[in-house]
């Protein structure tokens, strides 16, 4: 594997879109079902247009998908086995070493 191969880029991208306080805390949001706009946007307490911004990110790296329902638009995990990956990032979440 190389930093051009093509596998390896598309896990780059999907860690930057993943790589945002907010755009993590929708992707656990969404590990418990979906929600529309206005429930995260409620949830993070950010303006609607930021938390459209954040959605459009996550659905360009394709890791969310769009329901049309009416006037309403919900997201979707379109991964349901993230689980372990975030069981992974818990585990390996420890306090940055001092000193260096």
């Amino acid at each position: 594997m190389t930093p051009k191969d093509r596998i390896l880029n598309r896990q780059v991208t999907l860690l930057k879109a993943m790589g945002h306080p907010s755009r993590l805390w929708i992707l656990q949001t969404l590990r418990k079902g979906e929600r529309c706009v206005g429930d995260l946007q409620a949830g993070l307490e950010q303006d609607i247009s930021t938390v459209s911004r954040h959605l459009l990110v996550l659905r360009n790296a394709g890791l969310v998908r769009i329901e049309k329902r009416g006037l309403y638009v919900y997201y979707q995990l379109r991964c349901s086995s993230l689980d372990p990956f975030f069981h992974a990032l818990s585990e390996l979440h420890a306090e940055p070493r001092k000193g260096l």
